[in-house]
C-alpha cells in the first residue's frame, strides 16, 4: 500500500511538471513577462539570449538539488529533481509541437493581463499538490529551504517573497525599461501564492467551538459518536443567573459544521461560539463529510524513505 502510495505520488509530481511546462508555453513566454522564482530568471534570460528555459532550469537547479540533498532531505531534493527533470523534458518536447492556435497573446497588448493571471491560477495549484507531494518546483524554493536550515527562525515564505520581489525588480531593465512586465510579475506572484497557501491550508484549516450549556456529558457523548471528536469540559458560572454550567471546547472540520448545529439545536439552553483555526498540529484527526476518517492520497516523504 505505501508503495503504491509513493508511485501515485511520482506520478502525479510528473504531471504537475507537466501542467506547469504547458502553462508557460501558452500564457508565460507569449506575453513577455518574468514569472516567479529562479524560472523567472532563466525566462529573462532566454527573452534576451534565446538560451531555452528548458536547459537553463537544469543547469541552476541541479547544483541547488545536490545541496538539499546533502543539508535538508533526500527524498526532498530527489522528488524536486524529478519535478525539475519533468518540467526541462515537457518544454523541450513543447518546443517542437505547433501551438500556435492555443497560445494567448494579444498583438496590441490589449488584456495581456490575463495571460499572468491564468498562469498564476494554474502554476499556484501545481505548486501546492506538489508541496503535498513532498516535492519543491525548484528554484528560489531550493534557496528558501537552504536558508531557512541555517536560520529557522525566518519565515519560508518571507524569504521566498524577497527572492520574488528582487525577480519582479530586474524584469524592468530586461523588457526594455517598462514597468508593465513589473506589475505582470507581481500579479503571478500574487496568485500563484495566494491560490497555493489557500489549498495548503484547506487540508489543515478547522473551527474552534466553545460550548455553554448544563447538559455536557450528553453533548460530549453525540460529539464522540457522531463526529470522531471529544471535546474538553471546563466548570463555569453564570454571572446573571448564578446557575453552575460548563464549557466545552471542541476543535471540528470545517465540514462537520452542519451536523454539529444539528446537535446543538437539540439542547435547550446551550449556545457555542466558533473561531476559525488556521492550522491544527498534533492529534487532531481530519473527518471528512461521511464521518470517515481522511488518509492522505499522496505521499509527503515524511518518513524520510524515496
Amino acid at each position: 500500500m505505501k508503495n503504491g502510495k509513493k508511485l501515485l505520488t511520482y506520478l502525479v509530481i510528473v504531471a504537475m511538471a507537466c501542467l506547469s511546462a504547458l502553462c508557460y508555453q501558452m500564457f508565460v513566454f507569449p506575453n513577455k513577462f518574468a514569472p516567479a522564482g529562479l524560472n523567472g530568471l532563466c525566462t529573462m534570460i532566454q527573452y534576451v539570449t534565446g538560451l531555452r528555459v528548458s536547459i537553463l532550469n537544469l543547469l541552476l537547479n541541479i547544483p541547488l538539488a545536490l545541496v538539499v540533498y546533502k543539508v535538508v532531505s533526500r527524498p526532498l531534493a530527489v522528488r524536486s529533481m524529478l519535478y525539475t527533470l519533468s518540467f526541462s523534458l515537457a518544454l523541450m518536447v513543447l518546443d517542437r509541437i505547433p501551438m500556435d492556435q492555443f497560445i494567448y497573446a494579444t498583438d496590441t497588448g490589449t488584456s495581456t493581463i490575463l495571460g499572468p493571471l491564468v498562469a498564476g491560477i494554474i502554476n499556484g495549484f501545481c505548486g501546492s499538490v506538489v508541496v503535498r507531494g513532498g516535492s519543491y518546483t525548484g528554484g528560489l524554493d531550493y534557496v528558501a529551504a537552504l536558508i531557512h536550515v541555517k536560520k529557522p527562525e525566518v519565515n519560508f515564505f518571507s524569504i521566498t517573497f524577497i527572492l520574488n520581489c528582487m525577480v519582479a525588480g530586474i524584469s524592468y531593465f530586461v523588457y526594455g525599461y517598462q514597468i508593465e512586465p513589473v506589475i505582470l510579475c507581481i500579479l503571478y506572484c500574487f496568485l500563484s501564492s495566494t491560490v497555493s497557501d489557500q489549498i495548503l491550508r484547506r487540508g489543515k484549516s478547522a473551527i474552534k467551538f466553545e460550548i455553554v450549556t448544563q447538559q455536557p456529558d450528553e453533548i460530549s457523548r453525540e460529539l464522540i459518536d457522531r463526529l470522531g471528536h471529544s471535546a474538553t469540559r471546563l466548570e463555569g458560572r453564570g454571572m446573571y443567573s448564578g446557575a453552575k454550567t460548563s464549557i466545552l471546547l471542541c476543535v471540528l472540520n470545517k465540514g462537520q459544521l452542519v451536523e454539529f448545529e444539528n446537535i446543538i439545536r437539540r439542547y435547550p439552553g446551550t449556545f457555542a461560539y466558533l473561531s476559525n483555526v488556521k492550522e491544527v498540529v498534533g492529534n487532531f484527526k481530519h473527518i471528512d463529510k461521511k464521518g470517515r476518517q481522511e488518509s492522505k492520497l499522496l505521499d509527503d516523504g515524511s518518513d524520510g524513505k524515496l
